[in-house]
């Protein structure tokens, strides 16, 4: 690995402050404050630059669901009961709205106009259930009681129709019914189910989510990697072989981007650490490690700062563009990683990705944070947040590394 150097101001020892972390979050949470409720019920999800609503219409489970989680952890971190009815305002809406009562389906894209709404598209994905089981998780946490029950509905929906018991992993899509199964298999679907079964075992303690979560991660880092070199493709066939060629010509697809994704290296292994926390075992922490420094140096711009956001089979960056939530994580991981592993290598990596996020990505104008920036971190859009984006991986990241400061404290 090459020298990581750092010029650590008092500044940058700031970003490890619970108190920094802390106003961070609230800033973010007052960039959405004047806009984001609507008549509906929820939320709405597509956010200009200085935090004006630019489509009041479309709502996208994804959005609605982190939507959910921002304000659960809101919640419980500073108490506003505003954040609470927030959340019961997004589970009434998740019911509502995009839960086909028929199938137990939800719904991929709406229309909604006033309190009248249809569907867009309403392709299961399992990507988008995580999400909702997240939400779920959550809720539950934050004192929505019904919420559990929401959650182990979820979790049996997902393994009547997603689980698939051979590979010990999840399928990625089903139309509106579930009467068709698409062929495509995918890594990110299974990380975020990951990262909800985590969520789910925290808020209750059932121990078939914490050992569903292990069994996931160690076939997705370990059997699926071993398949790319020992590095996580995105892509795969019904069988779970690598599929190099899919969307080849579509690197920057939103969801299924082409290439090895640096930031799902990173978020992989920031949920192997967080699984080591509940189940100690010396290979999370040790694939955790392969995992961030197989990537890092790769993918880090030498010239402009930040991660790019993806690289080929050859390891010749294939998109160079730099997007918000692959540096978050990437902080998040490396800040988890040089607490458990004593490393210094790692708190450097955590100050160089913080501070070029501060400076690059981070609105200090209007709050919150830009979503994509060019190679040279110009600003390609002026649409901050949309469907998709609600600063979820941004305060997550936060989150986590309280979470993670707080739990080696007591340990």
């Amino acid at each position: 690995m090459t020298s990581v150097t750092t010029n650590k101001t008092p500044s940058d020892l700031g970003f490890s402050s619970p108190d920094f972390l802390s106003q961070h979050i609230k800033s973010i949470l007052a960039f959405y404050e004047p806009n984001v409720d609507a008549l509906s019920g929820g939320f709405h999800q597509n956010f200009s630059d200085d935090g004006s609503v630019f489509d009041e219409n479309t709502r996208h489970l994804v959005s609605s669901t982190r939507f959910v989680f921002n304000y659960a952890r809101a919640y419980l971190t500073f108490g506003d009961s505003r954040y609470l009815s927030r959340v019961a305002s997004g589970i009434k809406f998740l019911r509502e709205y995009h839960l086909n009562p028929e199938t137990q389906g939800y719904a991929w894209v709406l229309n909604v106009e006033g309190v009248e709404h249809s569907v867009k598209d309403a392709t299961n994905h399992c990507y988008g259930l995580a999400f909702v089981m997240l939400a779920y998780s959550w809720a539950y946490r934050a004192g929505i009681t019904e919420a559990k029950y929401y959650l182990d509905e979820t979790f049996a929906l997902m393994d009547t129709h997603f689980w698939d018991k051979d590979y010990g992993l999840y399928k990625d899509e089903f139309n509106a019914d579930f009467s068709i199964c698409s062929d495509y298999r995918g890594q990110n679907a299974n990380m975020h189910s990951c990262e909800a079964l985590i969520a789910a075992f925290e808020a209750t303690q059932d121990q078939r989510f914490l050992k569903r979560a292990l069994l996931v991660a160690e076939n997705i880092t370990l059997r699926q990697a071993a398949k790319a070199d020992n590095r996580i493709w995105e892509h795969y066939t019904s069988n779970w072989e690598v599929d190099w060629e899919y969307n080849k010509n579509d690197p920057k697809n939103l969801f299924r981007p082409w290439g090895f994704q640096p930031g799902h290296h990173t978020e992989w292994s920031k949920l192997l650490l967080q699984l080591n926390q509940y189940s100690p075992q010396p290979w999370l922490v040790e694939r955790a490690q392969s995992l961030f420094d197989a990537v890092i140096d790769i993918s880090w711009d030498s010239i402009n700062g930040g991660i790019a956001y993806g690289f080929a089979p050859d390891s010749s960056v294939c998109d160079n563009e730099k997007y918000f939530w692959v540096q978050a994580e990437s902080f998040a991981c490396a800040a988890r990683l040089a607490i458990v592993t004593q490393d210094d290598k790692y708190w450097d990596w955590y100050y160089r990705i913080w501070q070029y996020a501060w400076t690059h990505f981070v609105d200090h104008e209007y709050g919150a944070w830009f979503r994509i920036l060019s190679p040279e971190n110009g600003k390609l859009e002026t649409t901050k947040s949309p469907v998709g984006k609600t600063d979820y991986h941004t305060m997550g990241a936060c989150y986590d590394i309280m979470d993670a400061l707080t739990f080696n404290a007591h340990k």
